[in-house]
């Protein structure tokens, strides 16, 4: 079953003396549980296509086929700093009137799982980049969306906490599968996150090509699949492709 079907997109930006072509008769569907990521040179178009995917932008042309059970989550956390950690989890619950002392639990034990326990009462400020990160992502899914987007959000961490929150959704993921789009400037994230990668041209974009990434990678935890054998083979093609496709 496609949770996701995009059909001849096609957007423009209208200047007063000219057209600016962004993306260009783009089609793909997504199944359901399936990890897709977005891969292509900077300014390409990639977040106008997942602001498409979210409702947040109409395209100029063509349709998108989705559910309303989106969440979105980007590179920035945006936390309110006068919130406690519990009530900025609890944003989306409130906001859609379906909050309760269940929910509450159910904030606690996603902390938990992204290694936050016992965090509800602190602040923002009292923790990391890489702590308030894992806080939106906890937002993100209590509201337990059946679409994930997400918005480069690991980019902004250093090596080591990037890898931490990629290890973190990869395991949340596999006790709650979600489909999920990931729009991403980083070639080894996409593989080691993603069932597909999406490799998109410059503007006016398409899609230049489809990478299914092979099973046995697929299985591994982030970490791990950057260990197996055909990872670095698959990273090689991507660049490739990558680098052709940069302008010069």
């Amino acid at each position: 079953m496609n949770d996701l079907v995009a059909k001849n997109i096609s957007h423009y930006i209208f200047l007063q003396k000219s057209t600016i072509e962004i993306l260009q008769n783009i089609s793909f569907s997504i199944d359901r549980g399936e990890f897709v990521s977005l891969l292509g040179p900077s300014g390409c178009g990639k977040t106008t296509l997942l602001s498409i995917i979210a409702g947040l932008i109409t395209p100029t042309d063509g349709t998108i086929q989705r559910t309303d059970k989106m969440g979105y989550m980007l590179q920035e956390d945006f936390l309110f700093p006068w919130k406690s950690i519990g009530e900025n989890c609890a944003l989306g619950l409130q906001l859609t009137n379906t909050y309760s002392s269940e929910s509450k639990d159910y904030i606690g034990q996603l902390l938990a799982q992204v290694g936050l326990e016992n965090t509800e009462n602190m602040y923002p400020n009292q923790l990391s980049g890489g702590m308030r990160q894992r806080v939106a992502l906890v937002r993100t899914l209590v509201t337990n969306p059946q679409l994930l987007l997400l918005d480069e959000p690991f980019s902004a961490l250093d090596y080591q906490n990037k890898l931490k929150l990629e290890e973190i959704v990869f395991q949340l993921l596999n006790q709650s599968p979600k489909t999920t789009v990931l729009v991403t400037h980083d070639i080894e994230e996409a593989i080691a996150m993603s069932h597909r990668i999406f490799v998109l041209s410059v503007k006016p974009s398409t899609i230049k090509k489809m990478l299914e990434v092979p099973l046995e990678i697929r299985n591994l935890s982030p970490l791990e699949a950057r260990k197996h054998p055909d990872f670095s083979m698959l990273r090689e093609e991507i660049w490739k492709e990558l680098n052709v496709l940069e302008p010069r």
